[in-house]
């Protein structure tokens, strides 16, 4: 775990953000971030961005490629079924408000997709 100061973390977080995402896209969303959503925003630039993207264990391309396996499964042949299996078994390794946030997250791309 990065043990510096929140703002090092923070500011680490959002380089990393940037240089996987690109500036224009990250600036863009910042550039929205109101009071009611600050607190997200620092969570996911100090945990997300620091805290996971900068762990030593994989490389920012293994990452990349964990992400695009995830966001394309439903379009490579998975069905909803067998995502939902996915999901429960999250539930069991990740915890059951990561699985909860999954469902929400899966309810919306199939609603998209209708």
């Amino acid at each position: 775990m990065d043990k510096r100061d929140h703002k090092q973390r923070y500011d680490a977080g959002l380089k990393t953000r940037r240089e996987v995402l690109g500036a224009g896209y990250v600036d863009k969303a910042m550039a929205g971030t109101e009071p009611f959503s600050q607190e997200f925003v620092e969570l996911l630039n100090t945990y997300c961005w620091n805290d996971i993207w900068n762990r030593p264990g994989l490389s920012r391309k293994m990452r990349s490629v964990l992400n695009l396996g995830m966001l394309c499964a439903l379009n490579n042949g998975l069905t909803k079924d067998e995502i939902k299996e996915v999901f429960l078994q999250v539930a069991i390794y990740c915890g059951v408000p990561a699985a909860v946030v999954a469902f929400r997250a899966a309810k919306e791309v199939f609603q998209s997709d209708k």
